[in-house]
This record gives structure tokens, sequence and C-alpha cells, in this order.
């Protein structure tokens, strides 16, 4: 009797051992090798390019303005040259550009070498003074006379104008938004076309490229100071791009 309650109790213990190693299994090891094999990249992807774009006016105008001076004396050229920039600065300060948004950039004092065959040295024949100023212009209908209002000043260099947005985020993301849209109505003609199903996203890849811009130039070379009427600038429309990839694994 005693071994025939032996043997009930042995039977017993096991069903629950077994059950509990079952519930274990179903409850932990099958959830989280279902986890591990959804992890590993699938064997079988399709990847879709797609390009999203938005247009919107700028806002705001970069220029790069310069004074390059030559001369024998450095101590006359620098305040000579500073003359003309400090004239420049407050011609754009008159016109509504705040301090915030002039910044100096360049300044650059270098001596002008000869070489001479006779002794096979190198000598210096006077100086060369660059300095230049960067402006943010955000009044767009005051650039022309800006541009138009520096040569006179002694401005003999003018940098490329650029019309931008002061903030692209907001443009960017409107692109990207676009751009991903496209990407997904792509993926599911292609795979209904292809008789498949898409799984997830397993990759991701954004490209922007570079946004053109407009370049104005001025000025009569090194020396200038020529008079220079108003010229004609036009900030036209900014089309921001933006081109996305989307990789997805296919059932």
């Amino acid at each position: 009797m005693e071994t025939d309650k032996a043997k009930m109790y042995f039977w017993v213990i096991l069903d629950l051992l077994l059950l509990g190693i079952l519930v274990n299994l179903v409850v932990f090891v099958m959830p989280a090798i279902a986890a591990y094999r959804n992890s590993l990249p699938s064997m079988y992807v399709m990847t879709v390019s797609a390009e999203g774009k938005t247009t919107v006016e700028p806002d705001i105008a970069l220029a790069s303005f310069s004074v390059i001076s030559r001369g024998l004396n450095p101590e006359q050229l620098t305040e000579n040259n500073n003359d003309k920039m400090t004239a420049v600065v407050q011609f754009v300060k008159s016109e509504g550009i705040d301090a915030k948004d002039i910044k100096t950039t360049n300044y650059d004092l270098s001596p002008n070498y000869r070489y001479d065959p006779e002794t096979e040295r190198n000598f210096i024949t006077g100086y060369t003074l660059t300095q230049t100023i960067h402006v943010k212009m955000r009044d767009l209908a005051k650039v022309a006379k800006i541009v138009g209002g520096l040569t006179p000043l002694g401005v003999n260099q003018i940098g490329g104008i650029t019309f931008t947005l002061d903030n692209k985020d907001t443009a960017l993301a409107a692109a990207r938004s676009d751009a991903f849209k496209n990407a997904r109505e792509k993926a599911a003609v292609m795979a209904r076309e292809n008789g498949v199903r898409l799984g997830r996203i397993v990759n991701i890849n954004e490209y922007t490229p570079v946004t053109p811009y407009y370049g104005v130039y001025a000025g009569k070379g090194i020396g200038g100071g020529m008079e220079a009427a108003a010229p004609s600038i036009e900030p036209g429309s900014q089309e921001y791009t933006i081109q996305v990839t989307l990789t997805y694994a296919i059932k």
C-alpha cells in the first residue's frame, strides 16, 4: 500500500514538473525564440527609393563683402582699410541690419614678395590687406540697394549672395514627409505587382542634396570704388528636396 502511494506521489510530482516546464516553455521560451528570430535580418528584402519636395520663398539673404587694398606702408594701409570697412559697417547698419547679423570672417595682412634672380632672394614689394564681413539680410527688399551701395564705399569684392531660410527645419520636415509617403506607396505597388507581402522596415537612409544659390559679384578689383547702380536681384523660390531609401523585409 505504501508503495502504491509513493508511486502515485511520484507521478503527480512528475506531472507537475512537466506542466511547469510546458508553461515555462510557452510563456517565456517561445516568445524569446520568436523575438530573436524577428530580430534577425530577413534573407529576402526589397529596397525602394523616393524623393520628396517642398517649395518655399526664402526669408533671408547671406553675403560676404571684402575690402582689399595694397600699399607700401602697412600702418597706413591698415588705417585706410579700417576706415573703409567702418564706413561699410555703418552703411549696412543704417539700412536696418542688426549688429548680430554682421560678423568679421577674415582679416589678413600679408606681405607681397618678388624674386630677384640676381641675388636669388625674395624681397618685399608691399602689403595686401583683406578684410571680409559676412552679413545676414532679413529684409529682402533692401538687398539690391545694399549691394549697390557697397562699391562706392571701397568694397571691391562681393561674395555670392545666397537666398535661403533662416530656419529650414519646417521646409525639410515637409519634404521628408512627402518622401516617405512616396516611398511607402512605391513599395506597396512593387510588392503587389510581384506577388509578395511587405514585412517590417529593416533599414532607412536619408540624403539631402545641396541647395543651389544665386550669386552676385561686383567690384573693380584691387583699388576699386566704381559707382554701382543697384542690381536687379530676385530671390525667387527655394525648392528643398530630400531623398529616402527604405528596405523592407518581404514575406
